[in-house]
């Protein structure tokens, strides 16, 4: 890790071309950590100690850490840049975003360019003492009334950040099948009146190591107590359908946060945001659980190259994710059909030019060795990747919408 001082870099046009040529279309990004105020951090994202609450106590614990991040954190008194990641060449840093901006196709490719004009996802490392209130992600009918984009998302549970369960190792999610719209109703109703119950209408999953789940906009879930690593799209809208969570209330201004002024007392809109059908689903696992499934055709002698999270939503590949391990000694070259965040999650080694260093723990501010920007242009041509240590080398990388032919779909892995 590297504690060297960093000066933020304005004009970043030379500075962006000089880091990208000599890192072989490869960018080192910084640690992006983000609080929440109404959560409890569960200390397993290798944050010191002593730095969780590093953006002042008033702002709650630092519980997450985001992965190539050009979409910003809505959280209430939050710093200008909450969320974003930084690029870090030389003693300077700049912003993803800004470099997006700058260096376009070259980094997210034309097509993606075009379409977005920006890199319109991101991942995080998402750490709880417990469970979090029962909630939803808008859909973007909804959240675009607001002048935001929904959030469909997906989880996988890494075993090398899950040593422990903490409290609570199952999420809720969706609605037990036959659950009407008036039994939600007298949930909001209630509450100011205790707890509200919606859990009751609702079923917990039992979360496991080394799997996951894809979550679609519009469906309700209580994430668990397992460390999660969630590749989702560039939005941080939601809405808190749970009052009370382990004796903590939670403010009603949660739930319609991201709601149109006039409607936050318009109980039929707030639960018209739910996608009613995805949530009553009879077949809920069938549609939304994954199971990592090998990529064949990605792996060879010493390496293997899972996909960890998969599948379309509503006909669409908007995100997806692979998990990459390199025996000791081993070496292969990655080549993707575009651009991708990149986490290290275990052991040491290289990419390309730049090292890879699996922390143990880090300072608020300091910079790491784990965390890379794989850029369009470095995927098409392929990035050699050598295991240096003495035990696997295990690396996370998410992609955006359309990057690959073809994903494999929910349920593959059970066929």
């Amino acid at each position: 890790m590297s504690k060297q001082s960093t000066r933020i870099t304005k004009d970043i046009g030379k500075t962006l071309e000089t880091a990208l040529d000599a890192g072989g279309g490869l960018l080192r990004l910084t640690p992006t950590w983000v609080p929440r105020s109404f959560l409890h951090p569960g200390l397993r994202i290798k944050l010191a100690p002593e730095d969780t609450y590093a953006f002042g106590a008033h702002r709650g614990g630092i519980d997450e850490r985001w992965f190539a991040s050009t979409t910003e954190a809505m959280n209430e008194n939050r710093t200008p840049d909450e969320g974003l990641s930084y690029v870090a060449f030389e003693g300077r840093k700049f912003q993803l975003r800004e470099a997006v901006a700058e260096a376009r196709p070259r980094l997210i490719g034309g097509r993606m360019w075009d379409t977005y004009k920006r890199w319109p996802v991101y991942s995080k490392f998402f750490d709880n003492m417990g469970p979090i209130p029962h909630h939803v992600h808008q859909r973007p009918e909804h959240a675009k009334l607001t002048g935001q984009e929904g959030k469909p998302e997906a989880y996988y549970f890494p075993p090398q950040l899950n040593n422990v369960d903490n409290n609570f190792a199952y999420t809720f999610m969706g609605l037990e099948p036959g659950t009407t719209k008036d039994q939600v109703r007298q949930c909001l109703e209630n509450w100011f009146k205790g707890d509200n119950k919606i859990l009751e209408l609702s079923r917990a999953y039992k979360l496991r190591r080394g799997a996951g789940w894809l979550i679609p906009a519009g469906v309700l879930h209580a994430p668990g107590s397992l460390c999660t690593y969630e590749p989702q799209w560039g939005s941080d809208v939601f809405g808190m359908f749970q009052n009370i969570v382990e004796g903590r209330f939670v403010p009603w201004d949660l739930l319609v946060k991201d709601v149109p002024r006039d409607k936050h007392q318009d109980l039929d809109y707030i639960i018209g945001q739910l996608d009613w059908e995805k949530n009553v689903d009879t077949h809920f696992v069938e549609h939304n659980a994954l199971d990592p499934i090998v990529d064949k055709a990605a792996s060879g002698p010493g390496y293997t190259d899972k996909w960890i999270a998969y599948g379309l939503i509503d006909g669409r590949q908007l995100f997806s994710a692979k998990e990459l391990t390199v025996e000791p000694g081993a070496k292969c070259v990655l080549k993707d059909g575009g651009a991708s965040g990149w986490i290290t999650v275990q052991g040491c080694g290289r990419m390309g030019k730049l090292r890879l260093q699996t922390p143990v723990m880090i300072r608020f501010g300091e910079e790491t060795e784990d965390e890379v920007f794989i850029t369009h242009e470095a995927a098409a041509a392929g990035v050699e990747i050598e295991n240096t240590g003495s035990e696997p080398l295990v690396g996370l990388r998410y992609f955006g919408p359309d990057t690959h032919g073809k994903v494999p779909n929910v349920g593959d892995a059970r066929t």
